[in-house]
């Protein structure tokens, strides 16, 4: 997946869906759950479009549709973008090493744009950890520790060369993962519970389409986009530089 498609990929998928769904509708967690657990999964973008084009074409000639009903969530997209990407994958292997560009592709983001996303990141952490001094210090501590990890990489963009995009974002996927650990031990049982009350009526009309690696994937983004809106924390990843 290139650059500008990766960085870029929650945005098609989401504007390729509204377009052939005819409507402009707000996103689920859900629907958003699902788009990144297929970003983590690497699927490409141009499967995960031919996809949604199958199951649009699938549901089209559904009773549903018959009916009048419409394709209104990407659950019902999950089994034809797998499907999807699985062809692509054996196409590639099918096919000869790619042709390297002697030319580096572009950086599909400013330096300033990055400072931007660091510096706004920062705040939010520090506004974040100021609500938890008090009652939870532990929580505290660890939101100062990473805006104080996102300063560190800051100089980073002041480096001449092309930036390696890809050490940057497994570097904020670790510091997101340590965040979600710790808001995760940290959050009180009854939101927890909520949460789960939450997903699983979400998830409800669709357990017996997917399978349960597909479940848990669903599950762990889903709880983690919660509990970060619940604590008021930022995503890190530049998957949210949009």
């Amino acid at each position: 997946m290139s650059a500008f498609n990766y960085f870029n990929y929650y945005t098609e998928i989401e504007e390729y869906f509204w377009r052939k769904r005819g409507a402009h509708l707000l996103v689920s967690p859900l629907d958003w759950a699902i788009v990144e657990t297929w970003q983590k999964a690497g699927i490409p973008l141009e499967a995960v479009l031919k996809g949604i084009d199958r199951a649009f074409e699938s549901f089209s000639r559904s009773r549903r549709a018959a009916a009048g009903r419409q394709l209104k969530s990407l659950v019902y997209c999950v089994d034809a973008v797998l499907d999807a990407a699985t062809e692509a994958a054996e196409s590639s292997a099918g096919a000869g090493p790619e042709a390297k560009s002697a030319r580096p592709a572009g950086e599909p983001f400013s330096r300033e744009e990055l400072r931007a996303y660091f510096e706004k990141n920062r705040q939010r952490l520090a506004r974040a950890a100021e609500k938890q001094r008090a009652g939870h210090a532990e929580l505290a501590a660890r939101f100062d520790e990473t805006a104080k990890r996102l300063e560190e990489l800051a100089p980073v963009l002041d480096s001449p060369a092309q930036l390696d995009l890809e050490d940057l974002e497994r570097r904020l996927t670790v510091l997101e993962e340590k965040l979600t650990a710790t808001v995760a031990a940290n959050a009180e049982e009854e939101s927890l519970l909520a949460i789960r009350r939450e997903m699983d009526r979400a998830l409800a009309p669709y357990r017996r389409k997917m399978t349960a690696e597909q479940l848990a994937q669903l599950e762990r983004q889903y709880t983690q986009k919660r509990l970060f809106e619940r604590f008021d924390l930022p995503r890190l990843s530049l998957f949210y530089l949009i």
